[in-house]
């Protein structure tokens, strides 16, 4: 121990003596080591954090699976009712709703909330206990049990102001009146359930509930309609391969009660709840790992260049330590040991870098990534963070250190003694292993940039693509068009055509129209069967389905290509529907399917009236999808609807007139969800685009510290051989040649690190085939651009020690030598 503290004592001592070396080497590992720390916090609570549920590891979610591959993650009430009786290996199976909104009115501020529909073992799933009152019981969720409703903790806290004595009160919404039971506790205050709800890949919670209130599902249901998630655990001592096999096997017997249910199914199963809520970004998150381990291996190289520099200064020093007697792995001790408490320093700098760095990046975060909480505050420090540091910066310590400690440590005393400290250190060994170390960096910025590039070009790829619509001067909003109210014939269309007179009476503003689904947000859809064909493939399909009004495709200017669009005499004349260009060349791929009729689901016939143009689905990296429109005389109730309307100025400036006219044409209903439709058209890219930014400032940093490695390569080099220029230079070497010289030696590393890169990055680039749209893993123009930046860069990095070679004063650099 008394040793081990000298070492500390003198390793400190010589950090002192050499500010500017300690400075540039506890900068480049803050650097690989505060990315690695960012980076590694994320993965550490998306990923290795348990779920705050009993038994996390024995939830699973239920799915149906595709002949064609796939798998859908909602349930029906039909399965649902299914899936609860398979009690061999299930217990605690539940329904929640994936996305519910309600009209909170009766008091003196009407609000639209956030609602969940849950089945009765709910709550006993998630471990969560009623802070006051009760969760609901197996009669709450009885058909047509007096209505009861559970509030989340933060909006008990938000709208009630915490009161206790609220159990009992009661609460209207959507029209009707429900009982308040109790309060959840607080452990679902955090969005646990949103983490629950992500199970459902193609659905993005963005807030959690507000009020959860029971299903009340006819357990004889022949509803096949798929608008809600299942998630159950499995029975003590039954594993996931049990479980699955059982299911499948369940599913022959529910396909002989339900065969118009099954087309084009293969059967059921259920997925770890952790492998469903966090399985779509595991690879991204693992991929910027690995990115970040680059640029903490070009930081290692980095800091190696700078001890094998410094330790030629250090030669005469180590040959006399080693001449008093000290043994070859007390100099290789000491030398680790300085190594290290650099990179413990670096590692310092990187813990507090680091978490400010990533709250900074998931502030730009799109909200696709779980359990990170809003704006990243669920991501902390915890045990697991701190001890990867720690391990980190320990193992990168002796990584860099390692190598210049042994060769320091090999030194031949005599000659060392003999020869002046300029020269030591000089030899063709060391050389060649800072322009390996070189070589490396480079290869390794190289990877880095070709995936950043290759992300960049998905970018610029993705905003050239034609949405189907045109976003610019179209506002959203949201408003819940449901409660006893509007189950009369004709209520919604009342309102709607009220809103809409209303809404266009208004200066400024165009056109104006409802819909049950705005353009690039989660769609639903069902099954379809057309009329008068032979049964078959060729019949029946399945396809999105959106509600709108008149006034729908005008306003998001959606072309026509055959036929018409809707008008007001469509709500209330004979059912027909429009289709997109993709349904058109599916089903009628040489004929006009103008007047033809389709069944959606076990509804009347509706004639076909028009073919429109394809609007992208979910995003505009996804091919456009078989979608049918219908006209909104029959707002469905489980999504909520939307008013979309296009001006001729600001959307925002005309917002509260717009909104005051719908609240007094629905007779007081709230609005929400106020957004223009660019907002949600650049949403839509967010995840692209955040991808992108992230690996590009990772590529650049490798950029940098390569540049910065070339740099000192060769200023060292440079100086090293002052005298052997001035020799050249006294026998008559010219300037030019001189700085030609050391360019071309300054680019072997960079050239040999180019060619390994490309090699490296032929293989890796593959990794990331599944993030991009538009340009192929192995894109040429990526592959000739970025090697030429980066030899670019290494070129100026090497000219300015080549014009300082040339100007070297033979005269004085032999009388200083």
């Amino acid at each position: 121990m008394d040793a081990f503290l000298k070492d500390l004592k003198h390793s400190a001592r010589m950090f002192l003596q050499t500010p500017s070396f300690t400075i540039a080497a506890i900068a480049a590992l803050a650097l690989g080591i505060g990315t690695n720390t960012a980076i590694f916090s994320v993965v550490n609570t998306v990923l290795l954090k348990p779920f705050a549920y009993p038994d996390p590891e024995r939830i699973v979610m239920f799915q149906n699976t595709f002949e064609q591959g796939g798998l859908g993650g909602t349930g029906s009430p039909t399965e649902f009712n299914w899936w609860r009786q398979q009690t061999a290996a299930f217990q605690d199976v539940s329904a929640y709703s994936l996305f519910e909104v309600a009209n909170l009115t009766g008091e003196a501020l009407p609000e639209q909330i956030q609602a969940t529909s849950v089945s009765a073992d709910f709550f006993r799933l998630c471990g969560a206990k009623a802070l006051y009152g009760r969760t609901f019981t197996a009669e709450d969720d009885l058909l047509n049990a007096p209505k009861t409703a559970v509030l989340a903790y933060a909006f008990w806290q938000r709208r009630f102001g915490g009161e206790p004595k609220v159990i009992g009160r009661r609460m209207t919404l959507n029209g009707d009146r429900y009982e308040i039971i109790g309060v959840a506790g607080s452990n679902l205050k955090n969005g646990q359930i949103s983490e629950m709800m992500r199970g459902n890949g193609d659905v993005t919670i963005e807030e959690p509930p507000d009020v959860y209130i029971p299903f009340q599902l006819d357990p004889n249901s022949a509803d096949h309609g798929h608008f809600f998630n299942v998630a159950g655990r499995l029975k003590p001592g039954v594993t996931l391969a049990v479980a699955n096999a059982q299911l499948q096997a369940s599913y022959q017997e529910y396909a002989r009660k339900w065969p118009d249910d099954v087309r084009g199914r293969a059967g059921f199963r259920v997925q770890p709840l952790q492998d469903a809520i966090v399985g779509g970004v595991r690879n991204s998150l693992l991929i910027l790992l690995g990115a970040v381990s680059f640029v903490l291996l070009i930081a290692c190289a980095n800091v190696a260049n700078l001890l094998l520099a410094r330790a030629t200064g250090r030669k005469r020093e180590i040959a006399i330590r080693a001449a008093v007697g000290a043994g070859r792995g007390r100099i290789i001790r000491q030398l680790l040991t300085e190594s290290v408490m650099l990179s413990l320093a670096g590692g310092v700098l990187g813990v507090a870098a680091g978490y400010a760095g990533i709250r900074a990046i998931l502030s730009l975060s799109p909200g696709n990534i779980p359990r990170i909480g809003a704006d990243g505050s669920n991501v902390s420090l915890d045990w697991r963070v701190l001890a990867f540091t720690l391990a980190l910066s320990i193992l990168t310590g002796i990584l860099f250190g390692l190598v210049p400690a042994l060769q320091s440590s090999r030194a031949d005393l005599s000659s060392t003694l003999k020869e002046s400290s300029n020269r030591s250190g000089t030899g063709l060994r060391h050389n060649k292993t800072r322009a390996l170390l070189v070589t490396t960096e480079t290869a390794l910025a190289l990877v880095l940039l070709i995936g950043a590039g290759l992300l960049i070009r998905t970018f610029i790829a993705i905003r050239q693509v034609d949405p189907g619509f045109d976003a610019h001067n179209v506002l959203t909003m949201r408003m819940s068009l449901t409660g006893p109210q509007f189950e009369k014939p004709g209520s919604v269309i009342q309102v709607i055509h009220e809103g809409v007179r209303r809404i266009t009476a208004l200066p400024g503003v165009e056109v104006a129209a409802t819909t049950s689904l705005v353009p690039l947000e989660p769609v639903g859809g069902g099954p379809f069967q057309i009329v008068g064909r032979p049964e078959g493939p060729a019949s029946r399909g399945a396809a999105v389905w959106t509600r709108v009004s008149a006034g729908y495709f005008e306003t998001f200017k959606i072309p026509v290509v055959r036929g018409r669009t809707f008008t007001e005499r469509d709500d209330s004349g004979p059912p027909v529907v429009i289709i997109n260009q993709t349904l058109a060349k599916d089903f009628w791929p040489n004929s006009d399917p103008l007047s033809d009729q389709i069944i959606i689901y076990h509804d009347s016939p509706r004639r076909i009236i028009g073919v429109v143009g394809d609007v992208h689905a979910y995003s505009l990296n996804r091919d456009p999808l078989p979608s049918m429109y219908v006209p909104d005389s029959g707002m469905s109730q489980i999504v909520p609807s939307a008013w979309v309307i296009r001006t001729r100025v600001a959307p925002m400036s005309l917002s509260s007139a717009i909104q005051n006219e719908l609240r007094e044409a629905s007779g007081g209903l709230p609005v929400a969800r106020i957004r223009t439709m660019e907002e949600i058209l650049a949403r839509s890219t967010a995840a692209e685009n955040f991808n992108a930014l992230v690996l590009t400032i990772f590529g650049c940093s490798a950029l940098l510290l390569a540049a910065i490695g070339i740099y000192g390569l060769m200023a060292y080099s440079v100086t090293q051989r002052a005298q052997e220029i001035g020799i050249r230079m006294a026998l008559g070497a010219q300037s030019s040649q001189i700085r030609n010289m050391v360019v071309f030696q300054g680019l072997r590393p960079t050239l040999a690190g180019v060619v390994c890169g490309l090699g490296a990055a032929f293989a890796l680039t593959r990794l990331i085939a599944g993030f991009l749209f538009g340009v192929q893993a192995w894109d040429p123009l990526v592959f000739l651009v970025v090697p030429v930046i980066l030899v670019g860069v290494a070129l100026v990095a090497v000219w300015l020690p080549a014009m300082r070679a040339s100007r070297v004063d033979p005269i004085h650099a032999l009388r200083h030598e």
